[in-house]
């Protein structure tokens, strides 16, 4: 089954198949700029694994502050001479750390594969949370170098990248940041309503940008996952879109 939708599915912002989607998306989309690369250039994957502190949403029903715990007398002068009633400690996680593994796609100029651009898909971790500020750690890192950056943004949840005036009004972003002009960068914003766009990936000079084909990877990635015969499209689609959209998300699916 094909995508019911003109761009990005919305659908696909559910947990349940957003971490595959996201790999999908980053391999279908490393295919299309190798194809646009001129020769000189490779793109390859590169990955961590990562630690990021989690916030269960429910963590406070269900856990207790303090629990006290009605013990016997102490059966010993010892155990009476110490003070204090005994109470017996609740089990509860203090350590919430998710191991999440981090997938980006890096630009090198050959022969000494030099790092030239980075692009990243955002997810979930790098909009929330501590996973947020570790995300926007690694941007600052990446501005002090001479390493053009790309950031793809598909989630309407989560907080957006921090800029420094009001972005144009828009469901989805790329970000391009080139090296010699930041703080400086484009912003390219679209509704769900529309196709993906293609976007500039900026090269090292002299050489120019190379447009990338953002609709071509996600139908190739959607179509890899078999997103359309999984996908409930039954239920209202889990993105926070605007009450219009969601409606008209909803009669999309049900066609």
């Amino acid at each position: 089954m094909k995508c019911p939708f003109p761009g990005m599915d919305p659908y696909l912002e559910d947990p349940a198949f957003w971490a595959d989607f996201h790999h999908e998306f980053i391999g279908a989309l490393r295919h299309q700029i190798r194809i646009v690369l001129p020769t000189g250039y490779e793109a390859r994957l590169d990955e961590r694994i990562a630690l990021v502190e989690a916030d269960p949403p429910d963590a406070k029903e269900v856990l207790a502050d303090v629990a006290v715990l009605r013990v016997d007398e102490p059966s010993s002068p010892t155990q009476a001479s110490i003070g204090g009633p005994l109470i017996q400690p609740v089990s509860v996680p203090l350590f919430t750390d998710e191991e999440i593994r981090e997938v980006w796609i890096e630009i090198r100029r050959r022969p000494d594969r030099q790092l030239v651009t980075v692009v990243e898909v955002l997810s979930p971790t790098n909009k929330t949370g501590t996973g947020r500020w570790e995300y926007r750690a690694k941007r600052r890192a990446l501005a002090r170098q001479s390493v053009h950056l790309v950031e793809i943004d598909l989630l309407v949840g989560g907080d957006r990248l921090a800029v420094a005036q009001t972005l144009p009004k828009a469901d989805y972003y790329a970000f391009v940041s080139r090296s010699k002009r930041r703080p400086l960068g484009d912003v390219y914003g679209w509704m769900v309503r529309q196709e993906f766009p293609r976007i500039p990936i900026p090269l090292a000079a002299p050489d120019r940008d190379v447009l990338v084909d953002l609709q071509g990877a996600f139908v190739a990635a959607f179509e890899r996952g078999d997103y359309g015969a999984l996908i409930d499209y039954e239920q209202p689609p889990p993105a926070l879109l605007a009450e219009a959209d969601l409606q008209w998300a909803a009669e999309k699916a049900a066609r």
